[in-house]
């Protein structure tokens, strides 16, 4: 067996790749030189409640002015507790999320012990910091992070910048081309005491309003049956909606605008 898998490390995987095969960091390679086209994934969105966190996202990628992909999956769990929304280059946000998830793994069989919630935020902070290089050059990742802290016990959203800057948001939060549009329509809709169901909902009324402004965006597609994906961290652990709850969900909000297009009204006062 080579002597690096000999040799005691840390309890990072970043680390021991960054010495041993620091070439198959997505940071590390060297990009050609002019414009790279590559698919974006777009419009990722989170609301906590009381009893947990919601993440979700729509299904669309784009290449420019092209649809690239209409089923493009952008909500993967990163471990039981967490989970990672993409926005940004496609291809290099799903590798990097292969290796976060690794990345805490890792770290749980090394210590015997999962990192707490704020350690897997910053943890994803550096993986993004180290692809710095690949995001001036127009290829950015820019993730939405969700989990259930056990030490609080309560559910949390993580957002970040190109630099790996992070930020805690309080309530909900939104990420991607469309996120502008999504986060007035939760700012309209959001409040503290909301159910899980009704947390569900609010998630995808807000991505049905970034499809309804955005293009790169993609809303609920009955013809195909492409609806967003929705997923909910508890303090049970990570579940994703199956395919006939995001049906019913998605279904239920597109018949409701059929009589009110613009979407539910929030109170003046």
């Amino acid at each position: 067996m080579p002597a690096a898998f000999l040799t005691p490390g840390s309890s990072s995987f970043m680390d021991f790749l960054s010495a041993h095969s620091p070439d198959v960091l997505p940071g590390n390679r060297k990009l050609p030189e002019g414009i790279v086209e590559a698919p974006h994934g777009t419009t990722i969105v989170a609301a906590t409640f009381p009893g947990g966190v919601v993440l979700a996202g729509d299904r669309r990628a784009t290449m420019g002015n092209m649809i690239a992909q209409r089923d493009i999956e952008k909500v993967f769990p990163a471990d039981e507790y967490s989970a990672v929304g993409i926005a940004g280059t496609a291809g290099l946000a799903v590798e990097m999320v292969k290796l976060f998830q690794l990345e805490l793994e890792h770290f749980e069989k090394v210590e015997g012990a999962t990192l707490s919630l704020e350690g897997k935020a910053n943890r994803l902070s550096t993986m993004i910091r180290g692809n710095l290089g690949m995001a001036m050059q127009g290829l950015a990742v820019v993730p939405l992070f969700a989990g259930w802290d056990e030490g609080k016990e309560k559910g949390r959203i993580f957002s970040y910048d190109v630099t790996g800057g992070r930020s805690e948001e309080h309530g909900f939060a939104a990420t991607g081309s469309g996120s502008i549009f999504a986060r007035g329509s939760m700012k309209k809709l959001y409040r503290d005491d909301l159910t899980e169901q009704q947390a569900t909902t609010l998630v995808v009324q807000a991505l049905y309003d970034a499809a309804d402004d955005d293009s790169a965006t993609g809303g609920p597609d009955m013809a195909r049956r492409i609806f967003p994906i929705v997923t909910v961290i508890t303090d049970e652990g990570f579940r994703r909606l199956t395919e006939a709850e995001s049906s019913d969900l998605a279904r239920s909000v597109t018949e409701r605008r059929l009589e009110q297009p613009d979407g539910p009204r929030a109170a003046l006062l």
